[in-house]
């Protein structure tokens, strides 16, 4: 599984991603792209996009994207707030097809 990380989620992140091929928006080149110009590049290369972004599934039509995407909220963009969320991410997205958007969020 291809995975791509949002320029909103902090880089660092990647390292807790080991159960798959991780890339960010950044490393890629592709900072500033419009969340449809971002979401069609994806298509290409990758699987499942992950983001903070909780309105992108209201601001994008996704099912016309060939990437599944997985919205990581947490209470904030911080590595020890969204890491312990990376273990449901990567099981969600395993289950997802491309245009599905599913919201992961911390038990409470």
């Amino acid at each position: 599984m291809r995975l791509l990380l949002d320029e909103s989620l902090p880089r660092s992140l990647t390292r807790h991603i080991s159960a798959a091929t991780v890339e960010t928006v950044f490393d890629r080149g592709w900072s500033g792209l419009k969340n449809g110009d971002l979401l069609r590049a994806a298509s290409a290369d990758f699987d499942v996009f992950i983001t903070a972004d909780q309105n992108l599934q209201y601001q994008q039509n996704l099912a016309g994207y060939d990437v599944a995407v997985v919205v990581l909220a947490a209470v904030s963009n911080r590595v020890q707030d969204l890491a312990p969320l990376i273990p449901d991410a990567l099981e969600v997205a395993a289950q997802l097809s491309p245009g599905d958007v599913r919201v992961v969020r911390a038990a409470t």
